[in-house]
């Protein structure tokens, strides 16, 4: 019997601890070793690719291509941190992508057929997500029909849905130079070091302030030296990345561009409002609940149809959200708008960060780290020339690495008491 697995809710720093950071140290590694490997895998296989891609071509860790990266990445993060409240509940949402197609089908629509501002556009995108998710939660909950059938269907008919407003062949060009400009303009170079130094310190002092809180009130608490470093690893990485993004990375000698794209903070605002809901609320706790064990989250009162619906709905608005991203770096709104890989790489994104198909573990995160893996894979191979059947291989092949290494890692957990 499955049960909530408490590390990946983030809980596991109120239930246990230790006395210095070699007994923090070992204790991991006894987590590792039961199974409890969270993204490890994930941020391993991407240091990886980056040294592999990196000393293969030149290219690869220039400033141009970093950025290109990012953008890249964006809509494949938004799309699969939606999917991730669904799979920690044990379900699917086959829909997904197309989902997202539509709704920026109706954001483009309303802006050039009936000349909306950009933001009363993205506002009736992000609904027409939530009334698709919430369509397929209520299918899904109420008669009880299994959600892979059920978003199968919206998978088919949803395009049907956009082959009816665009037309077959047809598109729609996004040129709202605010929607536009959140995937081709950056940030200024000081607002971004500014952003960046505001987001490492704040993290660095909401870590500490919870470390002093459980000190004093006598919980069980890591090492002070952990939390240190786990501040200095975030904040080394944010300014990392705002220092490389900040370089001038124009072809051309005399036009400069710098800055951080706007998706970024998009995406990254997206990751702190996800995780605190998840990790920080009780509407979080009831999904590791219901993802966990439905029968037990039922006994102990919690509303499990109703967190289904509701898990639906966020997924098929951030699915909008990414559709929408997606829209902004095409220019345009097709047909073909979040069908062909766009669910498999959001899903395989969500999987390949640690999120489990088996419900009840997972994070934001994952499908962050999950999403770079993804998007570096294609970006990578993309500069070495070669042929798109070589990207879909190895995609699928870490995929297929990932799933497995959650299928071991369940089986070490049921065997080690973990879950």
């Amino acid at each position: 019997m499955a049960t909530v697995n408490l590390a990946d809710a983030d809980f596991a720093a109120d239930s246990g601890g230790d006395d210095t950071v070699i007994d923090a140290l070992r204790s991991y590694g006894r987590r590792v070793r039961g199974g409890d490997m969270g993204s490890l895998p994930a941020v391993l296989g991407l240091v990886v690719l980056f040294i592999v891609f990196g000393l293969a071509n030149d290219r690869f860790m220039s400033a141009l291509n970093l950025a290109n990266l990012v953008t890249q990445a964006g809509s494949i993060c938004v799309l699969a941190m939606g999917l991730v409240f669904v799979l920690l509940l044990g379900d699917i949402d086959l829909s997904a992508g197309v989902a997202g197609g539509v709704s920026a089908c109706v954001m483009a629509l309303t802006i050039v057929a009936r000349g909306w501002p950009w933001w009363a556009a993205i506002l009736a995108g992000v609904v027409c997500g939530a009334l698709i998710g919430s369509l397929i939660g209520l299918l899904c909950a109420k008669l009880g029909i299994p959600s892979f059938v059920v978003t199968l269907g919206f998978f088919l008919g949803l395009q049907g849905v956009t082959l009816r407003l665009i037309g077959e062949g047809g598109s729609v060009r996004v040129d709202d130079p605010v929607i536009r400009g959140i995937t081709i303009t950056n940030l200024s170079p000081v607002t971004g070091w500014v952003c960046a130094v505001l987001i490492a310190g704040g993290y660095g002092a909401l870590e500490f302030y919870r470390q002093h809180d459980k000190v004093a009130l006598g919980l069980a608490h890591p090492p002070t030296g952990v939390v240190a470093a786990r501040v200095a690893a975030v904040a080394v990485v944010i300014l990392g990345v705002t220092y490389l993004l900040n370089l001038n990375r124009s072809v051309n000698p005399n036009i400069e561009i710098r800055g951080i794209p706007y998706v970024l903070p998009i995406v990254g605002i997206l990751l702190i409002v996800l995780t605190f809901v998840l990790n920080r609320t009780s509407y979080g706790r009831h999904i590791y609940a219901v993802g966990g064990n439905r029968e037990a989250a039922r006994r102990a009162g919690i509303h499990v149809d109703r967190i289904r619906v509701s898990a639906f709905v966020v997924c098929s608005s951030l699915a909008a959200l990414s559709g929408i991203i997606a829209a902004s770096y095409g220019g345009k709104v097709s047909a073909s708008s979040g069908a062909g890989n766009t669910l498999l790489y959001a899903v395989g994104a969500a999987v390949i960060g640690g999120t489990s198909l088996f419900g009840g573990r997972g994070r934001a995160l994952d499908a962050v780290i999950g999403g770079v893996v993804v998007a570096t894979i294609a970006n990578g191979l993309g500069l070495l020339n070669q042929s798109s059947y070589i990207n879909f291989l190895v995609t699928g092949g870490v995929l297929l690495l990932a799933a497995s290494v959650d299928a071991i890692s369940r089986r070490r957990r049921s065997v080690s008491g973990l879950s």
